[in-house]
């Protein structure tokens, strides 16, 4: 049965990985570049951070090391107004962190991640407060977190399972990361696993391809509503998002975007929209708008969080 949102402390609970990132201040080569801007990174802390600045309850769970980093971390997000009361910060391990090259012509900047064996690779379905998730309306999970170690997949498919037997809803983006599987096969085959235990299930196109080897959105959303899947969502870029329930399906148009600056968020800021919409009632097809408006605003700034949208400007939006 659906779960009553008078009887739940928080709106949203995502676990991850967040990692220091360090932004190149110029383009070039990231051994050139002697100047770098310090950013909090991360999809899931992401996601809570951009649903916490539309006023929704949010929890995000984790594991930091007790360095300057993991620190400026818990600091930063806690300041946005996400719960951070189930983050470890563990004496001894190190936090993730990444440099990001700075781009000029919309491509994918160069990325170089430091995260091997981080304390967010430790993290074990042990590290799980079955109370404090299930004081929660709703789950979003990643393909990303799920990848990072054997522990972490068995946590992710844990919560999952957890919050859709207990009637929560769950969302689930693929975000893939092909690096941090052993194989393609593997890929497709651990990622489909977990998309099968979400409710929503948010893919790009090209994702959608890879990960069921169909060709069209109306085929790929198939193949996700047949495992079980309620609704399938699914990126387009610069021709929309089509949305597909089993019952209503159709394409919502992109927002307008003045210049892409970088690409790198844009799929969380997609999620925040999405899943703040549903859980506010909207309609399927506005909901999907909302996302489409909030991924826009993420391609045309430089950093993960800074175009995700307050209450305010969403409200002014008329979204």
């Amino acid at each position: 049965m659906p779960t009553d949102v008078r009887s739940t402390a928080l709106d949203v609970v995502t676990f991850g990985e967040a990692m220091t990132m360090l932004v190149a201040d110029q383009p070039g080569s990231l051994e050139s570049v002697t100047v770098f801007h310090k950013r909090t990174a991360g999809a899931e802390t992401n996601v809570a951070i951009g649903l916490a600045r539309l006023g929704l309850r949010v929890g995000w769970a984790s594991r930091v090391g007790d360095d300057s980093m993991g620190r400026y971390l818990l600091t930063s997000i806690r300041d946005e107004g996400v719960d951070c009361s189930h983050v470890a910060c563990v004496a001894g391990e190190q936090t993730g962190m990444l440099f990001k090259g700075k781009v000029t012509d919309g491509s994918d900047p160069r990325v170089e991640y430091h995260r091997r064996d981080s304390a967010a690779s430790r993290m074990t379905v042990q590290d799980v407060d079955r109370s404090w998730l299930l004081s929660t309306r709703h789950l979003h999970s990643t393909g990303v977190f799920a990848a990072v170690s054997a522990d972490t997949y068995a946590l992710t498919q844990h919560t999952m399972n957890l919050m859709r037997t207990a009637g929560r809803t769950v969302s689930f983006d693929p975000n893939l990361r092909p690096s941090l599987w052993a194989s393609p096969e593997a890929m497709r085959t651990g990622i489909n696993t977990l998309a099968a235990l979400a409710d929503w299930v948010l893919p790009g196109l090209a994702e959608g391809r890879q990960l069921t080897g169909q060709q069209s959105p109306k085929a790929i959303a198939r193949f996700y509503l047949d495992l079980g899947v309620k609704l399938v969502v699914i990126k387009l870029g610069a021709e929309g998002a089509y949305f597909d329930n089993g019952r209503d399906h159709g394409t919502v148009p992109a927002a307008p975007v003045a210049q892409v600056v970088d690409t790198v968020g844009a799929g969380d800021g997609f999620a925040v929209g999405v899943i703040s919409g549903l859980l506010a009632g909207s309609s399927l097809d506005r909901a999907v708008a909302r996302g489409a408006w909030i991924g826009a605003r993420a391609v045309q700034v430089t950093g993960d969080t800074e175009g995700l949208p307050t209450q305010e400007i969403l409200r002014a939006a008329g979204l």
